[in-house]
């Protein structure tokens, strides 16, 4: 038996290892997305005061705080037993979709779309945002840079500062908005809203018009028959920041829909010896292995999770975009894994649209920002992170100090799937034990299109760089050797 190793896997955030293994005659008999490395983030927050955890918690990662700061403070909303202002509610979610706004953009450009700009088997040294600037042009790196930009000012303006906002309190928020301040940050969501047409129409061009791509995205190498998870509105529509969380099953009825003090009741975690990422599944299905299908506990989140959860977007210009990429695939909910990276943009226009809509309301500028909280108790707080559904859980002492804490964060909800998808995809591709680089890309893409943080799934901040791939004979002698 022969095994490749891929450690790490690259352009994620965080650190994962890949390891195949194939048969004597080269082909997969099977193959293990890992996490290897724990640093337990729930377990040094306790006894911290609980109003500290939605900052605390930011820390966790540098690409998903906000999503973090905000998912902590709904769980204090509840601990505190408090209702926020309507401004404050709104001044939330305005400061969340400018988080979007730079997240979406930063995964198509920099991390997942390389594999399509460039090519999936182009040089490695291709793969990366400077192949996407050579073949789209430096005036469209600009825009990139400068509408990822906006994004993060629209969180410093809100937040406090750009990367880890301090703004969310239980009950409210820090600081009322300026009517200057206002003005900005509508002039960047009009900008951003032109620049998510641009990036869906390139999509398009590029992708959609491209017969292998197409071929490529609906392959059973990259199709999985899954659960779907996400929150969405009174009417079932798309909403990152607050509502009830809908699950549908792989036909697209509806499964279950609960809020957050009832998550419990719906999913369970599994835990394996080869990694130290959990393996959350459906609690009432119960665990069933890694499979697929209906008969499977596995379900997914994240863009493509939300918009199949969903019965729609809740904004004009990203429901026309929702309409065309059924249409195109030709049925509800999609299946196919690459389809994340089509949901992620027309999610882009939707945050756009919906910073719009925040922004223009009267009462965004409101000085009602903050209600009086209660005593101590239990809370919990779920939001849409641009890579699915995040669950905080607190439970705070008589003296509001934090007794326990759980998390569970977008890719944790993924991993059983990006397990599965990993596997499927080295199965499809590589066949008589032919490996290089090209296949190798094409089996992480497999786990790129979900944009999974491994530092969050684990808590855990360290990563490498280099890649070193060894394949290995059945006495595991080294046959061969590559390295990017």
């Amino acid at each position: 038996m022969k095994t490749v190793t891929i450690d790490p896997v690259t352009r994620l955030e965080g650190h994962g290892k890949i390891s195949i293994f194939l048969n004597d005659e080269g082909e997969v008999i099977n193959a293990y997305f890992q996490v290897p490395e724990l640093r337990g983030f729930e377990k040094f927050c306790e006894g911290r005061r609980g109003e500290d955890l939605p900052i605390i918690t930011t820390r966790i990662c540098g690409v998903c705080p906000v999503a973090h700061h905000l998912a902590g403070t709904k769980a204090l909303d509840m601990a505190f037993n408090v209702e926020p202002t309507e401004t404050a509610k709104k001044l939330r979610e305005l400061m969340y979709v400018g988080y979007f706004i730079y997240d979406h953009i930063l995964h198509f450009y920099f991390l997942g779309g390389p594999d399509f700009v460039v090519g999936p088997t182009a040089p490695a040294q291709k793969r990366n945002i400077l192949g996407v600037i050579d073949k789209v042009g430096i005036g469209v790196a600009k825009e990139v840079i400068k509408h990822r930009a906006y994004g993060q000012e629209i969180t410093r303006i809100l937040g406090g500062r750009a990367t880890h906002p301090v703004s969310g309190l239980p009950g409210g928020f820090s600081k009322a908005l300026s009517e200057d301040d206002r003005k900005r940050i509508e002039e960047m969501a009009e900008s951003s809203n032109k620049f998510a047409k641009f990036s869906l129409n390139l999509f398009k061009g590029l992708v959609l018009k491209n017969k292998e791509y197409v071929d490529l995205i609906k392959s059973p190498a990259y199709t999985l028959k899954t659960y779907y998870m996400g929150l969405v509105n009174k009417n079932n529509k798309v909403n990152f920041y607050d509502g009830m969380v809908r699950v549908v099953d792989p036909s697209g009825r509806e499964f279950v829909k609960f809020g957050p003090k009832d998550y419990l009741d719906v999913i369970e975690e599994h835990v394996e010896s080869w990694t130290y990422a959990k393996l959350p599944y459906l609690k009432k299905i119960g665990w069933k292995g890694l499979v697929d299908g209906s008969e499977s506990s596995i379900y997914r989140v994240g863009p493509l999770g939300r918009l199949n959860a969903a019965e729609g977007m809740a904004t004009p210009e990203a429901q026309e975009q929702y309409e065309e990429m059924y249409a195109t695939f030709g049925c509800k909910p999609v299946h196919s894994t690459l389809a994340f990276h089509w949901a992620r943009l027309i999610e882009l226009l939707y945050a756009t649209e919906r910073a719009l809509e925040l922004v223009r309301d009267p009462e965004i500028t409101g000085k009602d920002i903050r209600n009086k909280t209660n005593a101590p108790g239990e809370g919990i707080g779920i939001v849409e992170a641009a890579r699915g559904t995040l669950i905080h859980h607190y439970q705070l002492d008589e003296n509001a100090l934090a007794r326990k804490v759980n998390l569970i964060v977008a890719t944790v909800h993924n991993t059983p799937a990006i397990c599965m998808s990993v596997r499927d995809a080295a199965k499809g591709l590589i066949h008589n034990g032919e490996v290089d680089d090209g296949i190798l890309n094409m089996v992480e893409m497999a786990f790129r299109a979900y944009d999974p943080c491994f530092a969050c799934a684990t808590h855990l901040a360290f990563g490498q760089m280099p890649l070193e791939v060894e394949i290995l004979d059945s006495q595991r002698n080294v046959l061969k050797i590559l390295r990017r």
